[in-house]
C-alpha cells in the first residue's frame, strides 16, 4: 500500500514522492529496501536531500510527553540529494536500510497485534522540507522471539493486549526510547499468583533479552508493586535440542518465586543468562510494563481475535494519521 501526495509545503505544481517498500519480510536487525520515485512538477527544483525516517505511535505517560499517543521518531536515513529535479521530469531512488534491532514486531504469523509503524519520506527543496509521503511497515519477530511466544501460547497463556511504551526499562541494555510490551492472561496454574505477565524483548547483535513483568495481586497489605525478570538467550535459540516450553516455563516459575519470596512491598529485578545462569538483582525504573504475546494456541486465537476486528481498521487509520501534523515526539 502506498500512500502519495502532492508535497503541499511546497506550493501548487510542485514535485510528488511516492515511496515503495520491496516485498518480503522485515525482521529487527535486518534490511529495508524499496525506492523513492519523484517526479518534477512545473518547474525545475534543486533538491537538497531526500531522507526516511522510521516513526512508530507510542504510548505516552507521565513527565513532559504528558499522557496519552504521539509518533516518534526512531531511525533516520538520508537516500538521496543535492541534484536538480527537472519540471516534469523523474528519477527514482534505490535504498536499503537497516532496520534497529530493537524495531518492534507488529505482526505474529500474518495475525497484527496493533502496532502502528510506518516508514515516512522526507524532500527537502530550496530550503523547504515537506513529510508528505508514508508507507506502514510491517515488521515480524525474530525466530526467538517466535518461540518464546510460541512456548506462552503453548503453556496456555492468553494474549490481551500490545502497544508500545514511551520510556526506558532501568538495568538493560535498551537502545530506544521507547519499548514494545504485549500482555498476557495467565493460565489457571499461575491464576491465583499474578493477574497478568507481560513480555517486552529487547534484541542486540547475537542475542535477545527477554524482560518478564508479574504483577503483584492488589491486597489489604500490598501495594500492587511489579517483579521484574531478565532472562538472555541467541537470536536462533539455544545451541542443540531445547524445549522451549520447559524452559520459558522455567523463567515463568522463577519470576514468581521470586515475586513472592521478596514481598508484597519490593520491587526487584532479577537478571538470569541462559548458558552461565548468573544472576543480580537491577533497579526497576519507574512507569515500567512489559509484553508478551504467544502464538499456537490461545495466544493465536488472542491476536487472531484483535486482527479480526476493530484493530486492522485502526491501523491504517493510524498510519494515515501521521501525515497529518500529530504531535511528534522526533527522537532519531
Amino acid at each position: 500500500m502506498v500512500f502519495k501526495r502532492l508535497l503541499g509545503s511546497l506550493g501548487v505544481g510542485g514535485p510528488t514522492v511516492d515511496t515503495v517498500l520491496d516485498p518480503g519480510t522485515a525482521r529487527p536487525g535486518g534490511t529495508l529496501s524499496g525506492r523513492v520515485h519523484l517526479v518534477g512538477g512545473t518547474a525545475d527544483h534543486d533538491v537538497e536531500h531526500v531522507a526516511l525516517e522510521l516513526v512508530a505511535r507510542v504510548e505516552t505517560e507521565h513527565g513532559e510527553h504528558g499522557d496519552g499517543e504521539g509518533v516518534v521518531v526512531f531511525d533516520r536515513h538520508t537516500v538521496g540529494g543535492a541534484f536538480r529535479l527537472a519540471a516534469g521530469g523523474s528519477t527514482s531512488l534505490p535504498f536499503t536500510v537497516t532496520l534497529p534491532w530493537e524495531t518492534p514486531a507488529t505482526e505474529l504469523y500474518g495475525q497484527p497485534l496493533g502496532i502502528v509503524l510506518g516508514v515516512r519520506t522526507e524532500l527537502a527543496v530550496a530550503g523547504a522540507r515537506d513529510q508528505g509521503d508514508l508507507d506502514p511497515l510491517t515488521v515480524a519477530p525474530l525466530p526467538a522471539q517466535e518461540a518464546v511466544l510460541e512456548a506462552l501460547g503453548g503453556l496456555g497463556f492468553g494474549f490481551r493486549s500490545a502497544d508500545l511504551e514511551y520510556g526506558r526499562i532501568g538495568g538493560t541494555g535498551q537502545q530506544l526510547p521507547f519499548y514494545q510490551e504485549i500482555e498476557l492472561t495467565p493460565p489457571p496454574a499461575y491464576a491465583h499468583q499474578v493477574n497478568e505477565i507481560e513480555l517486552t524483548f529487547l534484541a542486540v547483535p547475537g542475542a535477545l533479552e527477554v524482560v518478564l513483568e508479574a504483577d503483584k495481586r492488589g491486597g489489604p497489605f500490598s501495594d500492587g508493586h511489579d517483579a521484574l525478570s531478565r532472562f538472555t538467550v541467541p537470536h536462533e535459540g539455544p545451541s542443540g535440542p531445547q524445549d522451549w516450553n520447559t524452559l520459558v516455563d522455567g523463567w515463568i516459575q522463577e519470576l514468581v518465586e521470586h515475586r513472592a519470596s521478596y514481598g508484597s512491598h519490593a520491587v526487584y529485578g532479577h537478571e538470569s543468562g541462559y548458558a552461565a545462569h548468573e544472576s543480580g538483582y537491577a533497579a526497576h525504573e519507574s512507569g515500567r510494563s512489559g509484553g508478551g504475546s504467544g502464538i499456537g494456541t490461545a495466544v493465536a486465537a488472542g491476536a487472531a481475535g484483535i486482527a479480526g476486528g476493530l484493530v486492522a481498521a485502526e491501523v491504517v487509520d493510524e498510519v494515515g494519521d501521521f501525515s497529518e501534523g500529530d504531535s511528534e515526539d522526533e527522537e532519531g
